[in-house]
């Protein structure tokens, strides 16, 4: 048994990596710099972090998820595995005790959000850490031609400087070959090194299905379906109304977004895993880190804006390899309604200029000033009070941060934390001189680990039920132990926030470039073109179109599909044309043959092998020449657009 099988099993509990785990570990082990492409549900985290107990140092994580940060930080101390993070939101304070932590602490990991790494306190600290892994997650966000491309992820490259021997190992769920490449540059591999477990989902059924009642067809659906499923919608508003219809018809519902506060987010997952709530209705803010292997259905109420994102979420179905159906339903009117978004998401440069001189009059920035200023922002004021639409405030954010201006954290959420600022002789001095503080203290310490070297997590309403208190009085308690200087107490919070990257500048020099503007508009553009082709089309199995987007070519049909399970218009199943249209195709490359020898070669029936024949003949697949014989107008490699 291999160090890193004896890691998994000590720690996670299994006998066996799952496909490409190990040989991606084994990578960055002989120090190379490694891009892992592992569909979603893959176990991408155990890679870096097997890795990273292997040997000595800290392993740095750098993810855009924050709710992701906490969820396998947490998971990792339940573990007794030392780990840490930084993220937006965090006091100055909480940053600094951390930092000092993770040089002086022997821990193993560090999560920090990308944005972390353009600060030169930061980096102060870091070079100062015996790193022995750097791990991008999400790797993606770093390429301009992949789908949720952030900024502030080129930030990362300087690791590559400050660190020239450590491995890079780069994980992704969803890549295009463009972007697959992309990473590898903007990351600085050393050389191109890609591991990659196949994107097909055996066991996952895809769906399209023409649905003017959409609502109707998924509660009709849903009553038939077994176990729990997840329904995506694109509004907020929309995740309510859903779950309450659902609701209504006898199902167990519930609906998720990122506007809700965290325990009340939290306790809406915790039902949904454990099963007391059935299905949960959300916009794409759910699912994230979230590892529930039995989802028997996913289904997208709305189309995506790109097969990237519904590749992703389709793929949180049947992750413990059971049969499992993702369904894309689609309308007429969804095509306009894709199409308005392109539209949406680049309003005209005079407006983003506008946005941004009202932005620095809202926060009171002068021209000239502001860098690195941070502060809350709600969105939903600064529209209401300039009379701009938030729509348009949204997006013209998104472009001034991929233009470098500022950044926009939405949804910075942070649960309560405290950390015990006396030593432990003197909090038993207080807790001997006063005895309704010596209760509550002593809670404290049964309750939570850790709190006098770090801030740590606490829950007060866990507090209130195991003190039969309320949770006003444990807040009081709390608020009270800090006057009196005992503990740091951080009250949880939920706000938005937005970082002033340079100095404010005239409205007239605010300028969005080519690059971020127009290149990425027309990107936008083939995103959601290829999704309606996926929605609209019904002649080419879904998972082979899938699988194609991300360049998997020469798929063979999944045969469970609608496109596989219905009949082509040559009158046989669609599963089976794509079949002997490509080896008919594989054949004639070599020479023409008559039809008598193409049905002898081939071991299928002369009725089949006839009529994809004719079907080809007669749509200009293949050509017959002076002999009658048929002759093959293709390559292989343009097999997969046979029907197009």
């Amino acid at each position: 048994m291999s160090i890193y099988q004896q890691i998994l099993k000590q720690y996670w509990g299994y006998s066996e990596f799952r496909p490409l785990q190990e040989e991606v570990i084994r990578s960055v082990a002989e120090q190379k710099d490694t891009l892992a492409l592992m569909p979603t549900g893959g176990g991408k985290s155990i890679t870096f972090q097997v890795y990273g107990l292997s040997t000595e140092g800290i392993c740095l994580v750098v993810t855009p998820l924050i709710a992701l940060i906490k969820d396998q930080v947490e998971n990792l101390r339940a573990k007794n595995i030392k780990a840490l993070s930084i993220y937006s939101g965090m006091s100055a304070r909480e940053i600094d005790i951390t930092l000092n932590n993770a040089i002086y602490g022997d821990y193993k990991f560090l999560y920090v959000s990308p944005e972390r790494l353009a600060s030169d306190k930061f980096r102060d600290f870091l070079i100062r850490m015996k790193l022995n892994l750097i791990a991008v997650d999400e790797a993606h966000c770093i390429s301009q031609w992949g789908y949720d491309f952030r900024p502030s992820y080129l930030a990362i490259s300087d690791l590559r400087v400050l660190f020239p021997t450590i491995p890079i190992l780069a994980l992704t769920a969803t890549a295009t070959q463009k972007v697959v490449e992309d990473i590898q540059d903007k990351l600085l591999f050393k050389s191109k090194n890609v591991l990659q477990k196949s994107f097909q989902r055996e066991n996952l059924t895809y769906l399209v299905r023409l649905k003017e009642d959409k609502i109707g067809y998924l509660i009709e659906t849903i009553k038939k379906a077994k176990g729990t499923g997840i329904v995506y919608v694109r509004s907020r508003k929309k995740t309510k109304e859903i779950a309450q219809l659902l609701t209504a018809e006898g199902i167990q519902a519930d609906y998720y977004h990122a506007g809700l506060a965290s325990e009340i987010r939290n306790q809406k997952q915790d039902n949904w895993m454990n099963g007391t709530s059935r299905v949960i209705v959300s916009t794409n803010a759910f699912g994230m880190g979230i590892d529930k292997p039995d989802v028997r259905f996913v289904v997208h109420l709305d189309l995506p804006d790109s097969l990237e994102a519904y590749f992703q979420e389709a793929g949180r179905a049947g992750r413990d390899e059971k049969k499992a159906v993702a369904v894309l339903l689609y309308n007429n009117s969804d095509k306009r309604r894709l199409h308005k978004m392109v539209t949406d998401c680049f309003p005209e440069q005079k407006v983003i200029q506008s946005i941004y001189q009202a932005l620095g009059n809202y926060l009171m920035v002068a021209i000239g000033s502001g860098k690195g200023a941070i502060f809350s922002f709600r969105i939903e004021d600064f529209s209401k009070k300039f009379k701009f639409q938030i729509n348009a405030v949204y997006h013209s954010l998104k472009l001034l941060e991929r233009q470098g201006y500022l950044s926009y954290v939405e949804n910075v959420d942070s649960r309560s934390r405290i950390l015990f600022t006396i030593r432990r002789d003197d909090l038993y001095k207080v807790q001997l001189n006063n005895n309704d503080l010596d209760l509550f203290i002593k809670l404290i310490l049964r309750s939570y680990t850790g709190v006098f070297n770090d801030f740590t997590y606490i829950d007060e309403a866990l507090l209130a039920r195991r003190s039969n208190a309320t949770s006003e009085l444990i807040y009081e308690q709390l608020k009270f132990l800090a006057q009196q200087k005992i503990i740091e107490y951080i009250p949880a919070k939920k706000v938005p926030m937005l970082i002033f990257e340079t100095e404010r500048i005239e409205q007239l020099r605010v300028h969005i470039s080519q690059e971020n503007y127009i290149h990425r508009k027309v990107k936008y553009q083939q995103q959601v073109e290829a999704v309606l082709d996926y929605a609209s089309k019904s002649d080419q199995c879904r998972s082979v179109v899938l699988l194609a987007y991300f360049g998997q070519l020469n798929s063979k049909p999944c045969g469970t599909c609608d496109v596989c399970m219905g009949n082509h218009n040559s009158g046989i199943k669609v599963s089976d044309f794509e079949r002997i249209s490509k080896e008919i195709q594989v054949l004639l490359e070599s020479k023409p043959y008559p039809i008598e020898k193409i049905i002898y070669a081939l071991n299928e029936t002369e009725s089949n092998i006839t009529k994809v024949s004719r079907w080809l003949l007669d749509n200009g697949k293949l050509k017959t020449n002076s002999e009658g014989h048929l002759t093959a107008e293709l390559k292989t490699r343009d097999l997969d657009h046979i029907l197009d």
